[in-house]
């Protein structure tokens, strides 16, 4: 959600984790992998449901293309993979590459929502029921994957998006791998394994602007990779709880972790710079809501605030800013 200083209005505290899909333009095949077709139950907006898993428009691991696909890669438990998702005429077509390609497939359903229970939400004000109503095709992700959500989510504590995304896109270039099949036409890359993120030398984190803390919480992190893996058998508020145990990663980074990694409906975001501001706002008109005034607020959806919170940041209600920009740091002169 939100939670990054921003120095400008971010795809998350205006639209909530949305990424516009084009409607499609034909285009030459790619090389064919491993197919598979399903069918949701209801309306799917592809970017809508992937939107949050995109780490800024140059993600290296995400693309949208003109031909209306959505493309990730992922590293999972059975290797990296790279995975194409398009929806034609209410249904989803998807091909997988690589040793992952299996995993991948089999995770779909839960990638694009199936796990998720929108029929049980209940909007309690206008500004969230209308945001409903336009918005039929929001469903909450469950990757199944738990670092892949986390590290982005440690890079963006406390500096802006901008900093966050551009650390990020030179880290996973550098030292991940280059996504396995077509990949969109080569642009994909696979994060790196646990092991090779212990072994970044200190000096490539610095040009990366990532300083000592946020460094030292990855990989604190990576070190026991596959306990926080095994938390995807919890209940989120435990999987939050086990995140926790790593010193340097707190509510808002294991929120922003399991609302991805769980499909946490309930995950609310506290700790943010914006959030409880723009949920104030929108609920009782209270630009100066803190987290105990924003959870209050959100009460009304015990269960399901999170999916509140992504509906009120889609609504677009947002108060004008009235503060500077937080200006960017160069964490060669701290």
């Amino acid at each position: 959600m939100a939670g990054r200083f921003s120095p400008r209005p971010t795809r998350t505290t205006v639209r909530g984790g949305h990424v516009g899909v084009p409607a499609g333009v034909p285009r030459q095949a790619p090389a064919p992998g491993r197919v598979r077709h399903w069918a949701p139950d209801g309306p799917l907006d592809l970017g809508l449901v992937l939107g949050p898993l995109r780490r800024g428009p140059g993600d290296p691991t995400f693309r949208a293309t003109p031909d209306g696909s959505v493309w990730r890669a992922s590293l999972t438990p059975a290797g990296p993979g790279t995975l194409r998702v398009a929806a034609h005429d209410g249904a989803v077509r998807a091909e997988a590459w690589g040793p992952g390609a299996e995993w991948l497939l089999e995770q779909l359903p839960e990638l694009l929502g199936a796990a998720d229970t929108p029929e049980v939400f209940e909007p309690r004000h206008r500004v969230v029921a209308t945001a409903r109503h336009r918005r039929p095709g929001l469903r909450l992700t469950r990757t199944g994957l738990v670092l892949e959500s986390l590290i982005p989510s440690v890079l963006e504590q406390k500096v802006t998006t901008d900093e966050a995304y551009r650390a990020w896109r030179l880290l996973v270039r550098k030292f991940g791998e280059p996504a396995p099949g077509p990949a969109a036409d080569g642009r994909l890359w696979v994060m790196p394994a646990p092991r090779t993120w212990a072994l970044i030398p200190s000096w490539e984190w610095h040009r990366a602007g990532v300083d000592d803390k946020r460094a030292s919480t990855i990989l604190r992190a990576v070190r026991v990779a596959g306990r926080l893996e095994e938390s995807l058998r919890m209940e989120p508020a435990a999987a939050q709880a086990r995140l926790e145990l790593v010193p340097g990663i707190g509510p808002w980074t294991s929120a922003e972790t399991v609302q991805r990694s769980h499909g946490a409906a309930d995950a609310v975001t506290v700790g943010d710079l914006h959030l409880p501001g723009i949920v104030g706002w929108a609920l009782a008109g209270d630009r100066d809501a803190d987290d105990s005034v924003m959870l209050e607020l959100l009460e009304p959806y015990a269960g399901q605030r999170h999916r509140a919170a992504r509906l009120i940041l889609l609504s677009g209600r947002t108060p004008a800013r009235r503060a500077p920009k937080m200006p960017r740091w160069d964490i060669g002169t701290l």
